[in-house]
């Protein structure tokens, strides 16, 4: 598949933070923890988000960045790049720092404010999921398709955990508890990029969670669009990586899923 030069650049980047990890990973470092308790960063984070930036900069040295570790690194109306990269260098960092192999790179880009391409990389499996806009979605050089599952009934769903789940964000808690009771498979991998790149690939055909940051969904967003899927808000009104709730499902079963939160 012919990718934008835009896009082989989040390529590399993704490869080349993949391979910190791969080395990183088992070994002992630095773990400390943000505002919620669980909610951890490692030395690895750091690094693999300076390596992806400083890639990125290599050729294109005037577009700004949001990146987990480093925020904002400036006002796209300010500025005189109309390119916006969104970054989690290691999504799955608790997974990481416990040494369970379920963690992703990812790498989303802006322009003019929509979603151009988007990377997820699962460095331990060396599976690379690529989204250009208009151009499909991609593992491995093989194109993606959500799934084909037709009802909620016989479907396969993953979520995350908010770190604050004690607080019941978005009622978060009765919700997961609804669909206990419909008696539907359920998994919690621990990377909502690597959950969302799944629903794209079909492993799974329906993904929620609430509380996520733009750079945990934004280049999986537009794999799973690229793929045929759906994502919206809780409410089935239309969805921006701003948000705090997601729901990513393979189409067919997105109405039945949205009647599960009203």
């Amino acid at each position: 598949m012919f990718f934008s030069q835009l896009c082989t650049t989040a390529i590399e980047a993704a490869l080349l933070a993949g391979k910190i990890l791969r080395d990183g990973f088992g070994t002992t470092f630095m773990i400390s923890s943000k505002k919620e308790r669980h909610d951890l960063v490692t030395e690895f984070d750091i690094k693999c988000e300076k390596s992806i930036i400083n890639h990125i900069k290599e050729h294109y040295p005037n577009h700004i960045f949001l990146a987990e570790e480093s925020g904002e690194s400036g006002n796209i109306v300010l500025s005189n790049s109309s390119t916006r990269w969104i970054i989690d260098p290691l999504d799955g960092t608790v997974n990481f720092a416990h040494s369970i192999p379920i963690f992703a790179v990812s790498i989303a880009a802006e322009v003019n404010g929509e979603l151009t391409c988007g990377v997820v990389y699962h460095p331990m499996l060396n599976e690379i999921f690529v989204a250009e806009k208009g151009k499909g979605a991609w593992l491995n050089g093989k194109q993606l398709h959500v799934s084909s599952a037709p009802k909620l009934s016989e479907s396969f769903l993953v979520t995350g955990f908010p770190y604050n789940i004690s607080a019941n964000p978005s009622e978060f808690i009765d919700i997961f508890y609804r669909f206990l009771k419909l008696g539907i498979p359920i998994r919690r991998l621990g990377s909502a990029a690597l959950d969302l790149a799944y629903v794209a690939a079909g492993r799974f055909d329906g993904f929620w969670e609430a509380g996520l940051s733009p750079w945990d969904v934004a280049a999986g967003v537009l794999i799973i669009k690229e793929a045929g899927g759906k994502v919206t808000q809780y409410s089935g009104e239309s969805y921006s990586i701003t948000d705090k709730s997601i729901v990513a499902t393979n189409a067919l079963i997105h109405g039945e899923i949205i009647e599960v939160f009203r």
